[in-house]
């Protein structure tokens, strides 16, 4: 998954002819269909441990969410909380339902946008992806000025860099939106071919939006309490991360459940194949809830920063040019973060989904999958996370443009702890409608480098883009590789010539 030299072996399996390196591969998959039945038949339970921190920490995180939210309810100081945060006191006290609404706005804004998503996917959706692409760089930009204009000069720097790392980002892959596009918009043909997965992730939303209600009960009682401003953003940073954790494990949760499903019916060639099991997605739920969501838990905690550091990075290492001092410090930090993609990837999912192994094994499997065909070559080259990202981020925005433009008006010295907050709210409510395409443009990856025929059997034209751009992509490497040792051998003979 990063621009280094490939094997000559995973040069010339994608060199030759389509259908040598489609009984290749189907050889070497061994009868994907067959394995994972005797998979699912043997599941065991991995990463035990994570699962019961996880829980853990919802449980005492609900404690603590109700206790402070309900010391400010109707009534301040109700459990006489306050005498532990005396020494940072600044006696501006608050009730709970007085901030509560502005957290049920942030709720019902990212519910309909979340909902919005998953209804338009079908007719609008690369239409929506395309502008969250372009319009997200303009939306930092105007946050950034409205920053300035309230007087909060470290924001309005943070989000005037955003726009311009993000504007960046986008030139430096403009050339690769293109592909990207194109994957986006058969995976969203081949999820809105499962209306079950759809109604799979209206139901998520909905458990993230009751959960949210208690979370947001407990942040409006953070804010509202006489506790100075040092003490309530440190506690919204920890409840922020909570928040944070526990919708990337319920995205992480529809990814394997959707990623089953999507890779079932790519190998019984559709959904209405006589061969397709029964019930299989009720038994993709019960092995994303049961044996694998120790898995889950563990890989939510660092796929998700670690995949959004690797795209920035490798956005800006393809427009460094010759600055050897810069491209020096910036691949060091690349193949520092590809070390960490070794283990942690969003591809893991999908093996986590068919085999029922833990998360690291899986990660491993995955990457040395895409190394050993060649197809890391497409993988990296393709942008569909950032793109969906971008939408989140943007749904995130105007989330938080929501709830905080309504605080200005009522609690005008507290507009960035709620707006943040219901930032982070709207991201993670969206995020579960969007993991839906992210699934099913994962399976297609692994399905296609496990055995293309799988692909060509259910969209040929796509097989053949995909195969085209893999040649090409590994065409690209290979002439880079070849430049870079030329540039070596000349500068080896440039210095023994110096030293004679």
């Amino acid at each position: 998954m990063m621009d280094s030299p490939v094997s000559s072996a995973s040069f010339n399996s994608a060199c030759v002819n389509t259908s040598d390196q489609n009984a290749g591969r189907s050889r070497r998959s061994g009868g994907v269909s067959e394995v994972v039945i005797v998979q699912q038949q043997t599941r065991r339970w991995h990463d035990v441990f994570w699962s019961g921190i996880f829980l853990i920490h919802l449980i005492g995180m609900g404690f603590l969410l109700g206790l402070l939210g309900f010391n400010r309810f109707e009534k301040q100081n109700r459990l006489n909380i306050d005498r532990y945060t005396a020494p940072f006191s600044e006696n501006k006290n608050g009730l709970t339902e007085e901030l509560w609404p502005l957290y049920a706005v942030a709720g019902g804004v990212g519910s309909v946008l979340g909902w919005s998503w998953l209804l338009l996917l079908g007719s609008r959706g690369s239409q929506m992806m395309k502008v969250s692409v372009h319009i997200l760089t303009t939306y930092l930009a105007v946050i950034s000025v409205l920053c300035f204009w309230a007087e909060q000069f470290f924001w309005g720097v943070f989000f005037a860099i955003g726009a311009a790392l993000q504007f960046l980002y986008v030139i430096s892959v403009i050339d690769r939106l293109p592909f990207t596009m194109l994957v986006l918009q058969k995976a969203v043909k081949m999820v809105c071919s499962l209306p079950e997965v759809m109604r799979l992730a209206y139901a998520f939303m909905l458990v993230l939006l009751l959960w949210m209600a208690l979370w947001s009960f407990g942040a409006a009682g953070v804010v509202a309490s006489s506790m100075g401003d040092g003490g309530r953003w440190w506690l919204l940073v920890v409840f922020s991360v909570s928040l944070f954790w526990t919708g990337a494990v319920l995205c992480n949760t529809v990814h394997v459940i959707v990623s089953g499903m999507v890779f079932l019916v790519l190998i019984h060639g559709g959904r209405e194949a006589a061969s397709m099991p029964a019930n299989s997605l009720l038994k993709s739920l019960k092995y994303a809830l049961t044996t694998s969501f120790g898995s889950i838990c563990y890989g939510s905690l660092f796929t998700a920063a670690i995949r959004t550091l690797r795209w920035k990075i490798r956005g800006f290492r393809s427009k460094i040019g010759k600055n050897e001092c810069l491209l020096c410090c910036v691949d060091f930090l690349f193949h520092l973060v590809e070390t960490l993609v070794r283990f942690f990837n969003k591809y893991s999912y999908v093996l986590i989904a068919v085999n029922g192994k833990n998360f690291n094994h899986s990660a491993r499997d995955a990457w040395e999958l895409f190394q050993s065909t060649g197809v890391e070559a497409l993988v990296a080259y393709d942008c569909s996370g950032a793109v969906l990202l971008m939408g989140i981020i943007f749904s995130g925005l105007i989330t938080g443009t929501c709830s905080g433009v309504w605080a200005w008006y009522k609690w005008s010295n507290r507009v960035l702890m709620i707006g943040s907050t219901s930032m982070l709210m709207g991201m993670v409510l969206v995020g579960v409608a969007m993991v839906v395409v992210e699934s099913a443009v994962t399976s297609f990856y692994i399905c296609y480098a496990e055995d293309p025929l799988l692909i060509r059997r259910w969209d040929t034209e796509f097989f053949n883009q995909m195969s085209e751009m893999l040649h090409e992509r590994l065409q690209h490497r290979s002439s880079r590789t070849s430049e870079v040792r030329m540039l070596n051998r000349i500068d080896g003979l440039v210095q023994e010539n110096a030293s004679i």
